[in-house]
């Protein structure tokens, strides 16, 4: 009955904001805040004050960067705060040790580092529920923490934030064959869940690089999109119910596993994609579909972006219901890929061409299927479209095509300093942004272009030897400024974490952001989950 309570009390509370009238919000400001805002890449400078409690007071993010100051609101750990933690957990779920603190306070491209004193690895739903009740209470920052496998420092601390870390529930609760509904905790590595589901005639309907450390909860938290949204769609539309905890320890049991509900508003919306700074989430319950029996993957070659739109066109019309990916990348990302990753062939090796298409179908019949990819191949040699291509024999080449493609942010990270930068556009606009870029960067830094085609998600990624402001300062705050000009969003799939919060301005309107802030201030009044990210800063002042 409390569960049942507290999500009737959360949906009058949401309905009073929405309803409430927005009072005018000056357009200059933003404007304003849009220009001024810089990135948070790179080198990370502490300012302390030496002799404090508490030292760190504010943080910087590159040398022309944006202050994130410290939450004075925030506590600081005592040793009750250790004591309360060991008793609820156990002293191995807790944990001090410098060198495993070193890992979880830094993200995996080394880009962000926090400085949390304090790991906690809660093994059940209400250990999580007792965890943030007491933190809320002490007023102790939390940050959730997945895989830690994201891009724009949204699982790292800022500061000194208690590490929530969901690993260690990694339990599959159930699965129904009838209808393909899996229910599991939010700590299950995406990787073991794709295998336990092949075992099952099953597969996860999500699929990401990151896979083999990436977990459910973190892929739910972050609406993680991947390369096979454009046959499946997005968490939004797979994720059938989830429980969460609330910062006071409440617990919404909304883990429903019915395709249709429409009892009031379906609330596990405001967590799928809110990067844990509503609440953490616990359970999920997937739709996943059946396991096809005829899967084929075609590599080829194309002279321009032109002829790669063209031909994701008439892929969608004569591939139609068996297209399950459509994947791109141009001759600067494959020339990295061949000369930073070892064993990486090229499929077509008697040239480089400028861009490369990686096609994927799944159907039920190999023998149709693979009739129907060829004469689509063949139609485009024909047209134009495409200048060389190759389907995959077997598994083994298969597997050798998508690494080529999901290496790319591997050699990138080998290649030097890497600023990334995740975008969704209109598929005819999508390279005109590298292009413009490789203008206005000349001889600074390389510009490489990759992504999802099939949904119009660019991966613009610049390359340098070194991080350079120079070099920061011809692309932001123009790609962001390209972006909002073209309606596009500045953050396709990677979310919006530390790096882009005060961007969001470029995507959202100022009274959507308000909106936001005020449901933000509903769920959890204190603001301790994952603080600094995903709303601007100035919202939190």
């Amino acid at each position: 009955m409390e569960k049942l309570r507290a999500t009737s009390s959360l949906r009058r509370s949401l309905k009073s904001i929405l309803n409430r009238q927005l009072s005018s919000v000056s357009e200059t400001r933003y404007l304003n805040e849009k220009r001024s805002c810089q990135p948070t890449f790179n080198l990370i400078r502490d300012h302390r004050n030496l002799g404090e409690a508490n030292p760190i007071r504010y943080r910087c993010f590159s040398s022309v960067s944006t202050v994130v100051q410290r939450n004075p609101s925030f506590s600081t750990l005592n040793p009750d705060d250790i004591s309360y933690f060991k008793q609820l957990l156990g002293e191995k779920s807790v944990i001090q040790d410098e060198d495993r603190l070193e890992t979880v306070n830094t993200d995996w491209m080394h880009k962000y580092k926090g400085s949390s004193k304090l790991l906690l690895q809660p093994r059940t739903t209400e250990e999580v529920a007792q965890i943030l009740k007491y933190c809320n209470s002490r007023r102790l920052a939390v940050v959730p923490q997945g895989g830690n496998t994201g891009l724009v420092g949204g699982s790292v601390p800022v500061f000194d934030e208690v590490i929530v870390n969901l690993g260690s529930m990694n339990n599959i609760i159930s699965f129904d064959k009838v209808s393909g509904i899996l229910v599991c905790e939010a700590g299950c590595i995406l990787e073991n869940l794709i295998s336990f589901l092949d075992n099952q005639g099953f597969i996860m309907p999500l699929d990401l690089g990151a896979k083999g450390s990436c977990q459910i909860g973190g892929n739910v938290s972050t609406n993680a999109g991947g390369l096979r949204l454009v046959r499946y769609g997005s968490l939004h539309g797979n994720v059938l119910g989830l429980e969460a905890v609330l910062a006071n320890g409440d617990l919404l049991d909304m883990l429903g596993t019915l395709r249709k509900d429409n009892t009031g508003y379906d609330l596990k919306h405001l967590f799928i994609g809110s990067e844990g700074s509503l609440g953490i989430v616990t359970k999920v319950s997937i739709l996943t579909p059946p396991k096809l029996s005829s899967e084929n993957i075609a590599f080829l070659a194309c002279r321009d972006y032109s002829s790669c739109q063209k031909l994701l066109m008439e892929a969608k019309r004569k591939l139609g219901e068996i297209l399950s990916a459509f994947e791109f990348l141009d001759i600067q990302a494959m020339d990295l890929v061949l000369n930073h990753l070892d064993g990486v062939r090229n499929p077509l090796p008697a040239t480089m061409h400028n861009f490369y298409v990686l096609i994927e179908t799944t159907g039920s019949d190999e023998s149709y299927d693979r009739e129907k990819l060829e004469a689509f191949l063949l139609s485009s040699m024909e047209g134009g479209l495409v200048s060389d291509g190759v389907i995959a024999q077997d598994i083994n080449q298969a597997s050798s095509f998508w690494r080529i493609r999901e290496g790319v942010p591997e050699a990138l990270m080998k290649a030097g300093a890497v600023y990334k930068y995740d975008l969704s556009l209109p598929v005819e606009k999508m390279y005109d942004l590298v292009d413009d870029m490789r203008t206005r960067l000349g001889d600074l830094a390389r510009v490489i272009g990759y992504g999802h085609l099939g949904d119009g998600n660019l991966h613009l990624n610049v390359s340098a030897a070194q991080y350079d402001d120079k070099i920061l300062e011809q692309i932001e705050p123009y790609v962001y400024e390209w972006t909002s000009k073209h309606r596009g969003s500045i953050s396709a799939e990677h979310g919006l974490g530390l790096m882009k919060a005060n961007k969001i301005y470029y995507s959202k309107s100022p009274e959507t952001v308000k909106t936001m802030g005020s449901i933000k201030k509903l769920l959890d009044p204190n603001g301790i989950l994952n603080p600094y990210k995903v709303l601007p800063h100035s919202l939190n002042s």
